[in-house]
Protein backbone atom coordinates (compact mmCIF):
# COMPACT_ATOMS: atom_id res chain seq x y z
CA UNK A 1 0.00 0.00 0.00
CA UNK A 2 2.88 2.25 0.94
CA UNK A 3 4.52 1.66 -2.82
CA UNK A 4 1.53 2.43 -4.19
CA UNK A 5 1.07 6.26 -2.38
CA UNK A 6 4.86 6.89 -2.98
CA UNK A 7 4.26 6.05 -6.79
CA UNK A 8 1.16 8.29 -6.85
CA UNK A 9 2.87 10.68 -5.50
CA UNK A 10 5.38 10.38 -8.03
CA UNK A 11 3.20 10.91 -10.78
CA UNK A 12 1.37 14.14 -9.16
CA UNK A 13 5.05 15.74 -8.50
CA UNK A 14 4.69 15.79 -4.44
CA UNK A 15 8.26 16.71 -3.25
CA UNK A 16 7.48 13.88 0.24
CA UNK A 17 5.56 11.49 1.03
CA UNK A 18 3.94 11.84 3.81
CA UNK A 19 3.71 15.24 3.46
CA UNK A 20 5.67 17.29 5.85
CA UNK A 21 4.49 20.64 6.84
CA UNK A 22 7.00 23.78 6.63
CA UNK A 23 7.22 26.56 8.21
CA UNK A 24 4.90 28.09 7.21
CA UNK A 25 2.07 25.66 8.30
CA UNK A 26 3.49 25.56 11.53
CA UNK A 27 3.38 29.26 12.23
CA UNK A 28 -0.11 29.45 10.67
CA UNK A 29 -1.33 26.97 13.15
CA UNK A 30 -0.04 28.75 16.22
CA UNK A 31 -1.52 31.49 14.91
CA UNK A 32 -5.51 30.45 14.17
CA UNK A 33 -5.11 28.22 17.97
CA UNK A 34 -3.77 31.09 19.78
CA UNK A 35 -6.14 33.38 18.68
CA UNK A 36 -8.95 30.69 19.13
CA UNK A 37 -7.58 30.21 23.04
CA UNK A 38 -7.62 34.27 23.37
CA UNK A 39 -11.13 34.21 22.18
CA UNK A 40 -12.22 31.80 24.70
CA UNK A 41 -10.27 33.61 27.38
CA UNK A 42 -11.83 36.73 26.49
CA UNK A 43 -15.86 35.29 26.75
CA UNK A 44 -14.33 34.02 29.96
CA UNK A 45 -13.88 37.96 30.82
CA UNK A 46 -10.02 36.66 30.79
CA UNK A 47 -7.43 38.90 28.71
CA UNK A 48 -6.95 37.42 25.57
CA UNK A 49 -3.07 37.52 26.22
CA UNK A 50 -3.89 34.36 29.12
CA UNK A 51 -4.28 32.18 25.42
CA UNK A 52 -1.79 33.25 23.38
CA UNK A 53 0.54 32.24 26.58
CA UNK A 54 -1.54 29.30 27.20
CA UNK A 55 -0.59 28.24 23.37
CA UNK A 56 2.92 29.06 23.89
CA UNK A 57 2.82 26.89 26.72
CA UNK A 58 1.51 24.24 24.86
CA UNK A 59 4.30 24.34 22.46
CA UNK A 60 6.73 24.41 25.12
CA UNK A 61 5.46 20.94 26.50
CA UNK A 62 5.33 19.35 22.85
CA UNK A 63 9.34 20.17 22.67
CA UNK A 64 9.52 23.89 20.93
CA UNK A 65 10.18 25.73 24.17
CA UNK A 66 12.56 28.46 24.34
CA UNK A 67 13.90 27.94 27.62
CA UNK A 68 17.00 25.71 25.82
CA UNK A 69 18.34 27.81 23.41
CA UNK A 70 17.12 31.38 24.54
CA UNK A 71 16.16 33.64 22.03
CA UNK A 72 17.80 33.51 19.00
CA UNK A 73 17.74 33.53 15.33
CA UNK A 74 14.08 34.25 13.95
CA UNK A 75 12.23 34.37 17.38
CA UNK A 76 14.50 36.91 18.84
CA UNK A 77 13.51 38.98 15.44
CA UNK A 78 10.23 38.96 15.95
CA UNK A 79 9.87 39.52 19.92
CA UNK A 80 12.45 42.36 18.98
CA UNK A 81 9.73 43.63 16.21
CA UNK A 82 6.55 42.97 18.64
CA UNK A 83 8.18 44.58 21.39
CA UNK A 84 9.03 47.75 18.72
CA UNK A 85 5.98 48.35 17.91
CA UNK A 86 4.45 48.11 21.50
CA UNK A 87 7.29 49.73 23.23
CA UNK A 88 6.39 52.73 20.71
CA UNK A 89 3.29 53.21 21.57
CA UNK A 90 3.88 52.74 25.06
CA UNK A 91 6.69 55.60 24.69
CA UNK A 92 4.18 57.44 22.65
CA UNK A 93 1.70 58.08 25.75
CA UNK A 94 4.35 59.35 28.36
CA UNK A 95 3.55 63.01 28.76
CA UNK A 96 6.48 64.72 30.04
CA UNK A 97 4.92 67.72 30.85
CA UNK A 98 3.10 65.49 33.32
CA UNK A 99 6.24 64.38 35.18
CA UNK A 100 7.39 68.02 35.39
CA UNK A 101 4.13 69.68 36.94
CA UNK A 102 3.74 66.41 39.60
CA UNK A 103 7.84 65.86 40.41
CA UNK A 104 6.62 63.54 43.23
CA UNK A 105 5.52 61.52 40.08
CA UNK A 106 9.67 61.05 39.36
CA UNK A 107 10.31 60.45 43.23
CA UNK A 108 7.51 57.52 42.90
CA UNK A 109 8.88 56.14 40.02
CA UNK A 110 12.31 56.37 40.86
CA UNK A 111 11.93 54.94 44.77
CA UNK A 112 9.37 51.70 43.23
CA UNK A 113 12.38 50.77 41.12
CA UNK A 114 14.94 50.93 43.61
CA UNK A 115 12.88 49.28 45.84
CA UNK A 116 11.94 46.42 43.29
CA UNK A 117 15.67 46.39 42.52
CA UNK A 118 16.79 46.05 46.29
CA UNK A 119 14.42 43.60 46.98
CA UNK A 120 15.26 41.45 43.95
CA UNK A 121 19.18 41.78 45.30
CA UNK A 122 18.45 40.61 48.45
CA UNK A 123 16.24 37.77 47.75
CA UNK A 124 18.89 36.61 45.39
CA UNK A 125 21.47 36.93 47.83
CA UNK A 126 19.37 34.98 50.50
CA UNK A 127 19.95 31.86 47.92
CA UNK A 128 23.48 32.16 47.68
CA UNK A 129 24.24 33.48 44.66
CA UNK A 130 27.09 36.16 44.39
CA UNK A 131 27.29 39.59 43.96
CA UNK A 132 27.55 39.79 40.47
CA UNK A 133 24.73 37.15 39.41
CA UNK A 134 22.19 38.95 41.97
CA UNK A 135 23.01 42.16 40.44
CA UNK A 136 22.64 40.55 37.14
CA UNK A 137 19.02 39.29 38.44
CA UNK A 138 18.24 42.79 39.44
CA UNK A 139 18.72 44.24 36.18
CA UNK A 140 16.91 41.66 34.27
CA UNK A 141 14.32 41.34 36.49
CA UNK A 142 13.87 45.09 37.66
CA UNK A 143 12.68 45.20 34.03
CA UNK A 144 8.81 46.09 34.26
CA UNK A 145 6.85 44.59 31.61
CA UNK A 146 6.00 47.85 29.82
CA UNK A 147 4.58 45.70 26.64
CA UNK A 148 2.16 43.72 28.80
CA UNK A 149 1.03 46.78 30.14
CA UNK A 150 0.07 48.87 27.37
CA UNK A 151 -1.66 45.21 25.74
CA UNK A 152 -3.58 45.13 28.58
CA UNK A 153 -4.73 48.83 28.59
CA UNK A 154 -5.60 49.12 25.17
CA UNK A 155 -7.61 45.90 25.36
CA UNK A 156 -9.28 46.50 28.34
CA UNK A 157 -9.96 50.37 27.34
CA UNK A 158 -9.14 51.57 31.02
CA UNK A 159 -8.99 55.30 31.45
CA UNK A 160 -8.00 57.19 34.47
CA UNK A 161 -4.59 57.65 37.38
CA UNK A 162 -4.02 54.68 37.68
CA UNK A 163 -4.12 53.58 33.95
CA UNK A 164 -1.94 56.87 33.05
CA UNK A 165 0.27 55.75 36.04
CA UNK A 166 0.87 52.52 35.04
CA UNK A 167 1.79 53.45 31.45
CA UNK A 168 4.48 56.27 32.55
CA UNK A 169 5.92 54.07 35.56
CA UNK A 170 6.24 50.94 32.96
CA UNK A 171 8.26 53.14 30.53
CA UNK A 172 10.55 54.89 33.10
CA UNK A 173 11.01 51.86 35.28
CA UNK A 174 12.17 49.88 31.57
CA UNK A 175 14.79 52.71 30.67
CA UNK A 176 16.00 52.38 34.48
CA UNK A 177 16.63 48.84 33.82
CA UNK A 178 18.26 49.00 30.73
CA UNK A 179 20.65 51.57 31.42
CA UNK A 180 21.47 49.59 34.94
CA UNK A 181 21.96 47.08 32.64
CA UNK A 182 24.53 48.53 30.36
CA UNK A 183 26.43 50.07 33.38
CA UNK A 184 26.59 46.77 35.11
CA UNK A 185 28.33 45.31 31.90
CA UNK A 186 30.72 48.03 31.11
CA UNK A 187 31.45 47.82 35.15
CA UNK A 188 31.66 44.12 34.83
CA UNK A 189 34.05 44.40 31.94
CA UNK A 190 36.32 46.88 33.99
CA UNK A 191 36.36 44.90 36.91
CA UNK A 192 37.15 41.60 35.11
CA UNK A 193 39.75 42.48 32.69
CA UNK A 194 40.52 46.29 33.46
CA UNK A 195 39.47 47.61 30.09
CA UNK A 196 38.67 51.36 30.90
CA UNK A 197 38.02 51.81 27.26
CA UNK A 198 34.94 49.21 27.11
CA UNK A 199 34.03 49.53 30.70
CA UNK A 200 33.15 53.39 30.07
CA UNK A 201 33.04 54.00 26.20
CA UNK A 202 30.25 50.71 25.44
CA UNK A 203 27.39 52.02 27.83
CA UNK A 204 28.25 55.96 27.21
CA UNK A 205 27.86 54.73 23.41
CA UNK A 206 24.53 52.52 24.25
CA UNK A 207 23.19 55.33 25.41
CA UNK A 208 23.83 57.90 22.69
CA UNK A 209 23.59 55.85 19.64
CA UNK A 210 19.90 54.96 21.26
CA UNK A 211 18.75 58.75 21.88
CA UNK A 212 20.27 59.46 18.40
CA UNK A 213 18.52 57.05 16.50
CA UNK A 214 15.00 57.57 18.49
CA UNK A 215 15.40 61.40 17.80
CA UNK A 216 16.04 60.27 13.86
CA UNK A 217 13.13 57.45 14.09
CA UNK A 218 11.31 59.99 15.83
CA UNK A 219 11.51 63.04 13.26
CA UNK A 220 10.64 61.16 10.31
CA UNK A 221 7.74 59.60 11.89
CA UNK A 222 6.95 63.30 13.14
CA UNK A 223 7.67 64.46 9.10
CA UNK A 224 4.83 61.83 7.99
CA UNK A 225 1.71 62.74 10.45
CA UNK A 226 2.00 66.17 9.07
CA UNK A 227 1.89 65.55 5.80
CA UNK A 228 -1.39 62.88 6.23
CA UNK A 229 -3.06 61.26 9.14
CA UNK A 230 -2.26 57.54 10.96
CA UNK A 231 -6.13 57.51 9.44
CA UNK A 232 -4.76 56.25 5.80
CA UNK A 233 -3.66 52.75 5.88
CA UNK A 234 -0.54 53.99 3.60
CA UNK A 235 0.57 56.45 6.30
CA UNK A 236 0.55 53.63 9.08
CA UNK A 237 2.38 51.47 7.05
CA UNK A 238 5.30 53.90 6.02
CA UNK A 239 5.60 54.68 10.20
CA UNK A 240 5.59 50.88 10.56
CA UNK A 241 8.47 50.89 7.90
CA UNK A 242 10.32 53.33 9.38
CA UNK A 243 10.11 51.98 13.05
CA UNK A 244 11.06 48.26 11.36
CA UNK A 245 14.41 50.25 9.97
CA UNK A 246 15.11 51.57 13.12
CA UNK A 247 15.08 48.76 14.39
CA UNK A 248 17.12 47.12 12.04
CA UNK A 249 19.55 49.74 12.38
CA UNK A 250 19.34 49.16 16.28
CA UNK A 251 20.58 45.65 15.72
CA UNK A 252 23.48 46.12 13.26
CA UNK A 253 24.83 48.79 15.71
CA UNK A 254 24.44 46.86 18.91
CA UNK A 255 22.18 49.39 20.59
CA UNK A 256 19.44 48.48 22.68
CA UNK A 257 16.31 47.07 20.75
CA UNK A 258 14.34 48.58 23.90
CA UNK A 259 15.28 51.71 24.15
CA UNK A 260 15.23 53.13 20.64
CA UNK A 261 11.52 52.62 20.05
CA UNK A 262 10.65 53.60 23.56
CA UNK A 263 12.51 56.78 23.83
CA UNK A 264 11.39 57.59 20.20
CA UNK A 265 7.66 57.27 20.99
CA UNK A 266 8.54 59.62 24.12
CA UNK A 267 9.82 62.38 22.12
CA UNK A 268 7.48 62.29 19.17
CA UNK A 269 5.14 62.68 22.11
CA UNK A 270 6.63 65.84 23.55
CA UNK A 271 7.55 67.59 20.39
CA UNK A 272 3.95 67.64 19.41
CA UNK A 273 1.20 69.50 22.24
CA UNK A 274 -1.58 67.12 20.33
CA UNK A 275 -1.32 63.70 20.99
CA UNK A 276 -1.00 60.59 18.28
CA UNK A 277 -3.96 58.46 18.03
CA UNK A 278 -2.58 55.43 16.45
CA UNK A 279 -4.23 52.79 14.72
CA UNK A 280 -4.19 49.45 17.03
CA UNK A 281 -0.91 48.26 16.57
CA UNK A 282 -0.83 49.33 13.37
CA UNK A 283 -3.08 47.44 11.58
CA UNK A 284 -3.24 43.49 10.92
CA UNK A 285 0.46 42.95 10.74
CA UNK A 286 1.06 44.90 14.14
CA UNK A 287 -1.37 42.62 15.71
CA UNK A 288 0.17 39.17 14.30
CA UNK A 289 3.53 40.26 15.88
CA UNK A 290 1.78 41.14 19.36
CA UNK A 291 -0.03 37.80 19.27
CA UNK A 292 3.17 35.67 18.25
CA UNK A 293 5.31 37.61 20.98
CA UNK A 294 3.14 36.44 23.75
CA UNK A 295 2.97 33.11 22.16
CA UNK A 296 6.96 33.33 22.65
CA UNK A 297 6.81 34.29 26.28
CA UNK A 298 4.73 31.31 27.00
CA UNK A 299 7.34 28.76 24.81
CA UNK A 300 9.98 30.44 26.77
CA UNK A 301 8.45 28.31 30.33
CA UNK A 302 10.03 24.78 30.65
CA UNK A 303 9.72 22.33 33.73
CA UNK A 304 13.05 22.24 34.39
CA UNK A 305 13.57 26.15 34.84
CA UNK A 306 10.34 25.77 37.52
CA UNK A 307 12.48 22.91 39.12
CA UNK A 308 15.80 24.72 39.24
CA UNK A 309 14.60 28.32 40.09
CA UNK A 310 10.99 28.24 40.93
CA UNK A 311 11.10 28.80 44.88
CA UNK A 312 13.68 31.37 43.80
CA UNK A 313 11.53 32.87 41.43
CA UNK A 314 8.43 32.77 43.68
CA UNK A 315 9.93 34.41 46.70
CA UNK A 316 11.45 36.64 44.27
CA UNK A 317 8.37 37.93 42.58
CA UNK A 318 6.34 38.12 45.96
CA UNK A 319 9.36 40.31 47.83
CA UNK A 320 9.50 42.77 44.45
CA UNK A 321 5.60 42.83 44.60
CA UNK A 322 5.32 43.96 48.32
CA UNK A 323 8.43 46.45 48.30
CA UNK A 324 6.31 47.82 45.26
CA UNK A 325 3.60 48.43 47.15
CA UNK A 326 4.75 49.42 50.57
CA UNK A 327 6.66 52.65 48.05
CA UNK A 328 3.62 53.27 46.05
CA UNK A 329 0.79 53.21 48.86
CA UNK A 330 3.28 55.37 51.01
CA UNK A 331 3.62 57.80 48.30
CA UNK A 332 0.38 57.67 47.18
CA UNK A 333 -1.15 60.77 49.26
CA UNK A 334 1.12 62.73 48.31
CA UNK A 335 1.58 61.98 44.63
CA UNK A 336 -2.16 62.70 44.22
CA UNK A 337 -3.71 59.40 44.63
CA UNK A 338 -5.46 57.15 47.05
CA UNK A 339 -3.68 54.34 48.93
CA UNK A 340 -5.96 52.19 46.98
CA UNK A 341 -5.05 53.35 43.93
CA UNK A 342 -1.49 53.06 44.98
CA UNK A 343 -2.01 48.95 45.73
CA UNK A 344 -3.99 49.08 42.40
CA UNK A 345 -0.45 50.62 40.68
CA UNK A 346 1.66 48.07 42.75
CA UNK A 347 -0.47 45.14 40.74
CA UNK A 348 -0.72 46.39 37.76
CA UNK A 349 3.79 47.02 38.04
CA UNK A 350 4.27 43.63 39.12
CA UNK A 351 4.83 41.20 35.99
CA UNK A 352 7.77 40.38 34.56
CA UNK A 353 7.44 39.40 30.86
CA UNK A 354 9.64 39.89 27.58
CA UNK A 355 11.55 42.27 28.37
CA UNK A 356 13.33 40.26 30.68
CA UNK A 357 13.84 37.98 28.53
CA UNK A 358 15.38 40.27 25.98
CA UNK A 359 17.79 41.17 28.72
CA UNK A 360 18.55 37.87 29.18
CA UNK A 361 19.38 37.04 25.55
CA UNK A 362 21.65 40.13 25.78
CA UNK A 363 23.50 39.22 28.67
CA UNK A 364 23.85 35.31 27.36
CA UNK A 365 25.62 37.51 24.38
CA UNK A 366 28.27 39.76 26.38
CA UNK A 367 28.53 37.57 29.22
CA UNK A 368 27.11 33.82 28.66
CA UNK A 369 28.76 32.47 32.11
CA UNK A 370 26.37 34.87 33.87
CA UNK A 371 23.55 34.65 31.83
CA UNK A 372 23.38 30.76 32.56
CA UNK A 373 23.81 31.08 36.47
CA UNK A 374 20.97 33.32 36.77
CA UNK A 375 19.04 32.03 33.73
CA UNK A 376 16.33 29.43 35.39
CA UNK A 377 15.58 32.57 37.75
CA UNK A 378 14.97 34.76 35.29
CA UNK A 379 13.13 31.85 33.22
CA UNK A 380 10.93 30.33 35.63
CA UNK A 381 10.21 34.03 37.07
CA UNK A 382 8.96 34.85 33.30
CA UNK A 383 6.84 31.17 33.36
CA UNK A 384 5.16 31.56 36.64
CA UNK A 385 4.07 35.28 34.77
CA UNK A 386 3.00 33.97 31.72
CA UNK A 387 -1.06 33.25 33.29
CA UNK A 388 -0.42 35.38 36.14
CA UNK A 389 0.55 38.26 35.21
CA UNK A 390 -2.33 39.55 32.76
CA UNK A 391 -4.45 38.51 36.04
CA UNK A 392 -2.12 40.68 38.11
CA UNK A 393 -2.50 43.46 35.87
CA UNK A 394 -6.05 43.51 35.36
CA UNK A 395 -6.83 42.96 39.31
CA UNK A 396 -5.03 45.82 39.75
CA UNK A 397 -7.47 47.71 36.94
CA UNK A 398 -10.49 46.21 38.21
CA UNK A 399 -9.39 47.55 42.04
CA UNK A 400 -8.94 50.86 40.46
CA UNK A 401 -12.18 50.85 38.74
CA UNK A 402 -10.64 52.03 35.47
CA UNK A 403 -11.28 48.70 33.74
CA UNK A 404 -14.50 49.26 30.84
Amino acid sequence: MENKFSEVAAVLHLPHWPPQPDLIFWIALTLVLAALLGEFAQRLQLPRLLGYGAMGMVMSALGHSLADGGLRGTDRLLVDLALAVLLFELGSRVSLHWLRVNKLLWVASLAESAASFGAIFVVLRSFDFDAEEALAGSCVLGAAAGALAGRMAAETGSAGQVTERMIVFSALNLLYAVLLFKLMGGGLSLGRAGDWGEGVAQPLYTFAGAVLLAALLARAVEWVLRRSGLREENSALLVLGLLLLALSLARALALSTLLVPLMAGVLLRNRSPRPCIWPRHFGTAGGVLVLLLFVLVGAAWSWKAMVLGGVAAAALLVTRFLAKAVVLVGLARVSGIEAKQGLALAFTLSPVSATALVLLADLQRTLPDLAQRIAPVVLASTGLMVLLGPILVLVGLRMAKEHT
